[in-house]
């Protein structure tokens, strides 16, 4: 097998299936992480206004020898702007902060039940028209709040990006993308990193020298329609999140690996309330 990037192709869109998380990255250490993920081969960044990290993640980008035209930059908007005017401006200000003239894509972090979502998915048609947002999405939205966005929505909504790996495989939402050519973007792929030192993983591992954390992300990527955003600062750990293309589990080892469980993912859950 290859070990170049594998794609995920949903509606006409090309994603690259393992991108480069920043969640809880601050300062020097956010913008050295995007730089050597750069550097390393990763075209495809994550990052939040409730991260507080976008200015690093703009600097590291335009730092870089890449074309921005290159990189899938995703940018979440905080649940607090969810209004129409606080889309519109807040997604403005971000984009200074980047210091781009577009994201690749918007999400609305959480659902805000404050605020009627035809209104989020209205502000956010308007900036796709307006050339500051190419496609749209949501985040931590279960299935019927999906559907429901999907339906009020006037541009096509291309992912959710929820909770993913072995203990949350997600399995409705996963059959729902699935069958509707929707993106699922997992976080926290590794469980908080509670899967880096899995027994079962490391079995599975060790026939292909490969570490568990490889294994959890091959997991992940071998599903149709599914790209992950693991957050690392190691350049090593980088690199290792990037070599999991060159080797494929097979049937029984993925069905060995997916072991939903409501207590680790709750632990996991509970490490990562504020994601």
């Amino acid at each position: 097998m290859s070990d170049e990037m594998e794609y995920c192709e949903v509606r006409g869109v090309r994603v690259p299936k393992v991108g480069l998380g920043t969640w809880r990255m601050e300062g020097e250490e956010c913008y050295d992480a995007v730089s050597t993920a750069l550097e390393l081969g990763y075209r495809h960044v994550d990052t939040a206004q409730m991260y507080d990290n976008e200015t690093e993640v703009g600097r590291a980008l335009a730092d870089a020898d890449v074309d921005r035209r290159d990189v899938f930059l995703t940018t979440k908007v905080n649940p607090r702007n969810a209004d129409r005017e606080g889309v519109v401006e807040s997604t403005k200000a971000s984009l200074d902060r980047l210091d781009t003239p577009y994201v690749d894509l918007l999400l609305l972090h959480w659902p805000n039940p404050l605020v009627r979502i035809e209104e989020t998915m209205d502000a956010m048609k308007r900036l796709v028209d307006e050339g500051r947002v190419h496609h749209v999405g949501v985040s931590n939205f279960p299935v019927p709040m999906l559907k429901k966005a999907r339906e009020v929505s006037d541009v096509p909504v291309l992912t959710n990006q929820v909770q993913f790996h072995p203990h949350r495989p997600q399995r409705k939402l996963l059959r729902y993308c699935q069958a509707e050519d929707l993106l699922l973007t997992g976080y926290s792929p590794l469980a908080q990193g509670e899967l880096v030192d899995d027994g079962t993983l490391r079995e599975i591992g060790e026939r292909y020298d490969k570490t568990p954390a490889q294994v959890a992300l091959r997991w992940a990527t071998q599903h149709r329609n599914v790209a992950v955003v693991p957050k690392s600062t190691s350049r090593e750990h980088l690199a290792d999140n990037l070599a999991i293309f060159d080797f494929k589990l097979t049937r029984e080892e993925v069905d060995e690996v997916t072991r939903p469980s409501l207590l680790k993912t709750g632990a996991s859950m509970v490490k990562g309330m504020l994601r």
